[in-house]
């Protein structure tokens, strides 16, 4: 783990805790006992997995004062329900209006770019573990604006056997590689939220994704061509059908957002990535620029020996 602290997932596990705001800190604390700390400012997003957590008003209101979103999760970690700030972005108004006018084209387009990206990651996935990968890119040339032929789920197909093996399903209710999956992508869901909210756009406003229950559908479309720095990273733990979740698998899945990959800047954390990347499509609908800000890099660069310290970063509260 890299030895920084910045971009820190939290996680509240155990029921009879309670969330307090400490001066510049997040506590948690039992039985009047502060159990540990964490500066606000460091957070990226707050995850409970417990429903048996007791929150202040002020530890809420200043993590919606730093746009960090708090998810509760149900069973097998899959997300049910989250909290985002009204307000994020001096100029909110102006990009949610431009947002809601986007015309059809502009978002058929944009999701075409999303759709490509996300199968240009799905292959540079599989090429990391010498698998076939020709076949994704045909279908990566085949989309086409709104991509109407749906050659986002053709290349899922193929993508989750090859890289799982022809048995695996992907099931957000079985144990194993995916109850890692279902919590990889909540961390992923929960920082893309916040990157959309600090840009000033509106989560449930989406480019591509209609789920009318959903009032995240704008993060559903952004993360998808990330989703492949999380199944990296679980195929790596290589769990067992009936692996469970322990606190180390989680903090390597909170970890996942400090990954980098190559921008113009250098090396940047998926978090930054995520903040660009929202930040370029409020541009786009405001009608500033015609592109999405995508990373030079399809997949998280290796981690270098510069980027090793001794200290561990734990993501995971008791």
């Amino acid at each position: 783990m890299r030895g920084i602290c910045m971009g820190r997932i939290v996680e509240i596990t155990n029921p009879g805790r309670s969330v307090h705001k400490d001066h510049g800190f997040l506590a948690i604390r039992e039985g009047g006992q502060t159990l540990g700390r964490v500066p606000l400012d460091d957070i990226d997003a707050v995850i409970a997995a417990s429903q048996g957590i007791t929150w202040s008003g002020t530890s809420l209101t200043a993590l919606a004062e730093r746009s960090v979103p708090v998810v509760f999760v149900g069973k097998n970690f899959a997300p049910i329900a989250h909290i985002l700030p009204l307000a994020a972005h001096h100029n909110q108004g102006g990009i949610m209006q431009a947002q809601a006018d986007a015309k059809q084209p502009v978002r058929k387009r944009l999701w075409a770019d999303i759709v490509r990206r996300k199968i240009s990651a799905q292959q540079a996935a599989l090429q990391l573990y010498g698998l076939e990968s020709a076949r994704l890119a045909k279908l990566k040339l085949d989309v086409t604006s709104g991509d109407p032929d749906n050659r986002e789920a053709a290349a899922a197909q193929y993508y989750w056997r090859t890289l799982f093996g022809e048995d695996f399903s992907r099931d957000r209710v079985s144990p194993g590689s995916n109850i890692a999956l279902n919590y990889g992508y909540a961390i992923l869901r929960a920082a893309t939220a916040r990157a959309i909210v600090a840009s000033g756009l509106n989560p449930s406003l989406s480019v591509h994704h209609v789920s009318g229950g959903d009032a995240l559908r704008l993060a559903d479309d952004l993360m998808e061509p990330f989703r492949s720095a999380i199944d990296i990273t679980v195929k790596d733990m290589r769990l067992g059908a009936t692996d469970e979740l322990t606190p180390v698998l989680k903090t390597e899945l909170a970890a996942v957002m400090l990954a980098d990959y190559a921008t113009e800047n250098g090396r940047t954390p998926l978090s930054q990535v995520l903040v660009r990347l929202a930040q370029s499509l409020a541009r786009v609908y405001l009608g500033t620029d015609k592109r999405l800000d995508w990373p030079h890099s399809d997949i998280p660069l290796p981690v270098s020996a510069n980027d090793i310290s001794e200290e561990t970063w734990d993501s995971v509260l008791p």
